[in-house]
């Protein structure tokens, strides 16, 4: 089950002032309401996460290579050089 961000959209409680977190089922309508404190809330949509550092080592050419894959570099006028 993901968890959903929720923030009040008016004045609300010290628990929905900010932004709160709710687990909640895929087919779960959104929340309308704290339930702490009855004030009207909204979901706020969050940023994917994405490990950079991951992407760097996967396509280095040392792992490239012990993987089997070939790399080719593009010199332009459709010329390719093969690298690993």
């Amino acid at each position: 089950m993901p968890f959903y961000v929720y923030k009040a959209c008016e004045k609300g409680c010290e628990y929905c002032e900010n932004t709160f977190e709710v687990w909640q089922n895929l087919r779960d309508k959104p929340l309308e309401k704290c339930p702490k404190c009855g004030a009207s809330v909204r979901r706020v949509i969050q940023p994917v996460g994405i490990g950079v550092g991951w992407t760097k080592n996967l396509l280095s050419d040392k792992n490239l290579k012990e993987k089997g894959f070939t790399k080719l570099v593009n010199e332009g006028n459709g010329k390719f050089t093969k690298v690993v």
